[in-house]
């Protein structure tokens, strides 16, 4: 049986994979329980706002294009929307409400002082951020199933990248977490990273229009490697490509995550 650890007290007893992947799951199930007391009102913000966009772009500005890189408009779009809207809900769930918690709630501070350790907390926090903006995106999905905007079981394989798209986007968040000082500041890499990301990633508009420099800055952006995915897999079908866009995702996440420990160790221990 593990024993509450004092903060700077290394964990000394041998624990095994099963072990640690049940800590990881007590720090995302406090999480899921704190949702279910208002799930609805979540649910509400996570997927209605999306599918005003889906409206008012989709249907709205789609009416003027006819067509776009071959398809239409609204099929071009769709799975932009999908990765974009399930990136800012796993984003700001990792920032507001990690730094919530590591701040004023001080529940990472809490939670080291038991078997838990920084690694566990950070993957238990990213797994629930993950999760929520693929609740999102499910919830979407389901939405747009109704209109006729899914017709194929693709949707399955898409909205698995969509999660792999949100892990990085919670680890990135739960990062930005680490460094801020007050909610203020998150406000920044909001603006000149998140929405940035959002508009260059070949979500509005196909990356080959944007300027030279631009367009291959673009291809930096984990969002590009996402969209690029889920939409060749809704629409044009699967390419040896996604094999990179899958791996530059998978990277990004696993350093990201090593980083994030670090870093959350160093505000909780010291």
């Amino acid at each position: 049986m593990l024993k509450p650890m004092r903060w700077n007290e290394p964990r000394t007893e041998k624990i095994t994979l099963n072990r640690q992947a049940g800590l990881v799951y007590q720090v995302w199930n406090r999480n899921f329980l704190q949702f279910k007391r208002s799930w609805m009102l979540s649910l509400l913000w996570i997927v209605i706002e999306p599918l005003f966009t889906l409206g008012a772009v989709g249907y709205g500005l789609g009416s003027f294009v006819a067509t776009m890189d071959g398809m239409s408009y609204l099929e071009f779009f769709f799975p932009a929307l999908l990765c974009t809207s399930s990136m800012f809900v796993a984003y700001f769930v990792s920032t507001y409400d990690n730094f919530s918690k590591l701040t004023f709630q001080r529940l990472f501070a809490t939670q080291i002082t038991t078997a838990i350790e920084p690694h566990e907390i950070v993957l238990g926090e990213v797994l629930w951020g993950a999760t929520k903006g693929t609740i999102s995106a499910m919830g979407v999905s389901l939405v747009a199933s109704m209109f006729g905007l899914i017709e194929t079981w693709r949707i399955i394989p898409a909205l698995g990248v969509v999660a792999i798209s949100c892990l990085f986007f919670s680890c990135f968040g739960m990062l930005i977490t680490t460094f801020v000082r007050n909610y203020d500041q998150i406000i920044y890499p909001s603006s000149g990273l998140i929405i940035p990301m959002s508009l260059f990633s070949g979500t509005y508009f196909p990356i080959n229009h944007l300027p030279y420099g631009l367009k291959y800055l673009a291809y930096i952006f984990p969002l590009t490697h996402a969209v690029r995915m889920v939409r060749g897999i809704l629409v044009t079908g699967f390419d040896v490509w996604m094999i990179f866009n899958l791996a530059y995702l998978l990277l990004l996440i696993y350093l990201l995550v090593k980083w994030c420990s670090v870093r959350l160790a160093d505000k909780v221990l010291n």
